[in-house]
C-alpha cells in the first residue's frame, strides 16, 4: 500500500448526498478479485450512457476534474453494501480522499485499510471546501495528514480528526499484511520454537 503523507490535488466537488456504493462501482463490475482496472468504471452509470459515451455534465467527464486525486462530497458517503471494491474503483481512479460530513462505517473502514484517507469535517467547512473545489483544476487543496489539516487553494487551513493507529498505517503504508509483516521477527523466532519443542507438527 502507498504511504499518504501530504496530498495536493485537484478536488473534484460532488455534493450528493447518501451517494452508495452502488453509484461509486455498479454490482455488474465486482467479479474481479483483482484491484487494478476498476478506476474505468468508477461511478459508471453516472459517468457513461446507454451507448457507453461520456456524460459531458458528469464532474469527473469534465476536463478541469479527469485527474482529481480528492472528492469533496456529500453527507453518508459510501453507504449502500459493503463491497472492497468501491475504495479500489476510487484508488484506481487515482483518490486519494474524500472528505465529507460523514461516511458510512464499513466504507469509511475498508478505505483506511486500501490507502484513501477519508476525513470527516463540519457542514459548514466542507461547503467552503466545496466552493473552493468549484473554482476548477487551478485551485488545488492540500491535505496534510502528518498535521492533521486540510487548506484550501487560497490558505485557509482546517484542522482534521484521525484515529492515531490508521494514521500510523498511513503514514508508513501499512495495510493488514504490512501490519502482520512489521511482526515477522516474532513469527520467526516463535515459529523455529515450536519446531524444536513440537518438530512432528
Amino acid at each position: 500500500m502507498d504511504k499518504f503523507n501530504t496530498l495536493t490535488g485537484i478536488a473534484a466537488p460532488m455534493p450528493l448526498v447518501n451517494i452508495d456504493t452502488d453509484m461509486i462501482i455498479p454490482k455488474q463490475f465486482l467479479k474481479t478479485i483483482h484491484r487494478s482496472g476498476l478506476g474505468k468504471n468508477l461511478f459508471d452509470e453516472m459517468r457513461y450512457d446507454a451507448q457507453g459515451n461520456e456524460v459531458p455534465d458528469f464532474i469527473l467527464n469534465q476536463p478541469a476534474y479527469r485527474d482529481s486525486q480528492i472528492i469533496v462530497a456529500g453527507d453518508n458517503f459510501g453507504c449502500g453494501s459493503s463491497r472492497e471494491h468501491a475504495p479500489w474503483a476510487l484508488l484506481d481512479f487515482g483518490i486519494r480522499c474524500v472528505i465529507s460530513t460523514s461516511f458510512a462505517d464499513i466504507f469509511f473502514n475498508n478505505c483506511f485499510k486500501n490507502g484513501i484517507l477519508p476525513i470527516v469535517m463540519p457542514a459548514e467547512i466542507v461547503e467552503v471546501l466545496m466552493e473552493d473545489a468549484r473554482k476548477g483544476a487551478n485551485a488545488r487543496i492540500t491535505v496534510d495528514l502528518e498535521n492533521q489539516t486540510v487548506t484550501t487553494s487560497d490558505g485557509q487551513s482546517f484542522p482534521f480528526e484521525v484515529d492515531a493507529f490508521r494514521k500510523h498505517c498511513l503514514l508508513n503504508g501499512l495495510d493488514d499484511i504490512g501490519l502482520t509483516m512489521e511482526k515477522s521477527a516474532t513469527i520467526d523466532s516463535y515459529e523455529a520454537q515450536m519446531a524444536q519443542s513440537r518438530p512432528w507438527v
